[in-house]
């Protein structure tokens, strides 16, 4: 079972950039499709970006094209997700997350392992 850690939240000004690191822990990240999430207070959890086992292709709400940016590094086992132009909007608790099962190539399937977030707020 894989252990899924995110840092790098904090309280940022409207306009930034912020990057979220997952660390993972237990089980080695080569060879799994991961994503990140966020639940802002009062909101359903989200689908932020998505990044296939094999690194090639990502995934991202339209609303956030453009915005965010989603990479691994296997050799060190952690996930990111790079942030700039940052609004109030953005303020959520963020959420890394892995499959159980290798080459998953699909999109649409729920991720199996989670992280306990990391708070990211925005100022205006």
């Amino acid at each position: 079972q894989v252990q899924l850690r995110e840092s790098g939240g904090g309280l940022m000004q409207a306009g930034g950039s912020l990057r979220l690191s997952c660390a993972a822990s237990g089980r080695t990240i080569t060879g799994y499709r991961m994503g990140w999430f966020r639940q802002a207070p009062g909101k359903e959890r989200e689908f932020v970006a998505g990044i296939s086992w094999s690194g090639v292709f990502t995934k991202y709400p339209d609303s956030m094209k453009g915005r965010l940016t989603i990479s691994r590094d296997n050799a060190k086992n952690t996930m990111y997700l790079q942030m700039n132009s940052l609004t109030p909007e953005d303020t959520a608790v963020y959420y890394c997350a892995s499959d159980k099962e290798k080459y998953n190539g699909g999109w649409n399937t729920e991720y199996d392992y989670w992280g306990q977030g990391t708070q990211v707020t925005v100022s205006s």
